[in-house]
């Protein structure tokens, strides 16, 4: 080539690109007027607004709905903008900003950007935001956005670094602060470390679900420079962030034994410790991140390489157009339907292939109960009415179920401040009550997966949050809503300010025979043992 300078130009329009397609989305609408925004500077500036909120929700892993959108520039409206503007309009602002000069309509944008090792035009593709399904705790489902690789790419192109050296440039100025003990300023590096490796974790999840849908619409080129992204990335990154955690640490001890043991700290030496806390919490974060990273590398490999693998198969499957090679063949000689095995056999003659997802096995399995009830709830030829009341009456049977088991647990952790399930499986047994503990498998399942998903439930806290927020009873059993009222209907149960949940790794085994289960088997369920412990008013 004769200009090297010339070399990679797709990739400086890249970066072109992602301001000329928004410039474009922004002049050729007329609504900017609507709401007062006259002039081309205060567009682009509340458009950069919007943007930089979607990558602080996107970066803190919460949703960001057009509520949550609506909400944020009202309030930056109103310090800041001063337009006359509603909430209403603030909403309706957002949704213009997100889904059309962001968004282009829900339309395909592109810019074309030449390649002079190619000698033609190469098309780009932009994409600043993407959606997803969310749900609230109402089970509503709502559309959530976040920032895609180009728009993280648009506002970190602010900062004016190569993204090659991002990540080592913010580790520098990290290692230089906390050599000079400038902790608030490390606690900043700290977070822009973090950002960059979350944005790096995310471009990795983003070209595997390219693949899964279509490998060959993901170009080798692009294949090899996340590879070399994340090699770079995961290089050394581990064993200087874990010696700065290990630093940070000894440095924390210090100041926590010079509090206790010589003297009180001053107030420049609490902010110091604040800070220092809250860098290894940071960095704790940014090796598990790196970890993820680590993991994902190898994931997308085996993902690129099966799905190459699966591709290039397809080649070798012999195809047949069933009009000529099968109809029109019967047509002529109908009697060849008795030698049509022959022609169906090789369908046949494979068994599928099963695979086992060890992820699936470590997620939380939630009941079906929802799914069979929808299918019981078509039109049937019988009275309405009374089927519905059949069906309220069972589900308070249900819960009744869940309440006299969850109560029977109290009860025996109440008593004795702390007690564990093989001692209360010793206890039901004996007092005959099992099949009060247990009233079926999959009833006092969920009843113990909730508990320990929560771990620590604080009961005033709880009650605090039922007296503010006014919510619809779904039916369902709600573990937070079954101790509420468990706290408010059972004397013995009052007192309760808080209960904690934790599995005990002692090796034992607890046994609960002749359960039932759903359909009135009985069983023999085996599960690891579990503390349960219930701190009262007073203790």
């Amino acid at each position: 080539m004769q200009y090297e300078f010339l070399k990679h130009f797709p990739r400086r329009m890249k970066n072109v690109g992602l301001y000329t397609v928004l410039v474009q989305n922004s002049l050729q609408k007329a609504s900017w007027k609507k709401y007062g925004f006259q002039k081309t500077d205060e567009q682009f500036n509340m458009i950069f607004a919007v943007l930089l909120y979607i990558m602080e929700q996107s970066l803190k892993e919460e949703r960001c709905t057009m509520d949550d959108i609506g909400a944020y520039i009202d309030t930056i409206n109103t310090q800041y903008f001063e337009k006359h503007l509603s909430y209403d309009d603030c909403r309706t602002l957002g949704d213009f900003i997100v889904n059309v000069v962001l968004s282009n309509e829900g339309r395909t944008m592109y810019f074309d950007g030449f390649d002079f090792e190619q000698k033609a035009y190469q098309i780009i593709n932009i994409s600043y935001v993407a959606n997803r399904i969310v749900y609230s705790e109402q089970d509503v489902k709502r559309t959530s956005y976040y920032l895609t690789d180009d728009g993280y790419n648009l506002l970190l192109s602010t900062l004016e670094i190569e993204n090659n050296m991002k990540l080592t440039i913010h580790e520098m100025i990290f290692q230089m602060h906390l050599e000079k003990q400038s902790y608030d300023k490390a606690v900043d590096e700290i977070k822009n470390v973090f950002s960059l490796l979350r944005i790096q974790l995310q471009k990795i999840q983003e070209a595997m679900g390219k693949i899964r849908r279509n490998a060959l619409n993901y170009s080798v080129r692009d294949y090899q420079e996340i590879l070399n992204e994340n090699l770079e990335t995961i290089s050394d990154t581990k064993e200087k962030f874990q010696h700065y955690r290990e630093l940070v640490k000894s440095r924390v001890k210090e100041l926590e034994e010079s509090n206790i043991n010589v003297r009180r700290l001053t107030e420049k030496e609490e902010e110091k410790l604040k800070s220092l806390r809250e860098i290894e919490h940071y960095l704790k974060r940014t090796i598990d991140e790196h970890q993820k990273i680590l993991n994902s590398h190898f994931d997308l490999k085996s993902l690129y390489t099966r799905e190459l693998e699966a591709l290039s198969q397809m080649s070798f499957i012999q195809r047949f157009p069933l009009r000529t090679s099968l109809y029109d063949k019967i047509l002529e000689d109908p009697g060849a339907i008795g030698r049509l095995e022959y022609f169906l056999r090789p369908l046949f003659s494979r068994e599928l292939e099963k695979s086992y997802n060890l992820n699936k096995a470590f997620h939380l399995q939630r009941p079906v109960r929802k799914t069979k009830k929808e299918d019981a709830g078509e039109p049937l030829d019988f009275d309405a009415g009374a089927w519905e009341e059949e069906q309220e009456r069972m589900q308070r049977e249900r819960l009744m179920l869940y309440e006299k088991s969850l109560s029977y647990l109290l009860r025996q952790a109440s008593a004795q401040g702390e007690i564990s399930l093989k001692d209360i499986s010793i206890l039901a047994i004996l007092e005959g009550r099992q099949q009060e503990l247990i009233p079926n498998v999959e009833i006092f399942k969920e009843i113990m997966v909730e508990l320990l998903r929560n771990k620590e439930i604080d009961i005033p806290a709880l009650k605090k949050e039922q007296s503010e927020y006014i919510g619809e009873q779904t039916g369902e059993f709600q573990l937070n809503v079954m101790l509420l009222h468990l706290a408010e209907e059972y004397p013995q149960f009052q007192d309760i300010l808080r209960i904690e949940t934790y599995r005990l790794n002692d090796g034992n085994v607890v046994v609960f025979p002749d359960v039932l289960d759903e359909n009135g088997e009985k069983k023999t369920i085996r599960c690891s043992n579990v503390k349960i412990r219930v701190i009262k008013e007073g203790q």
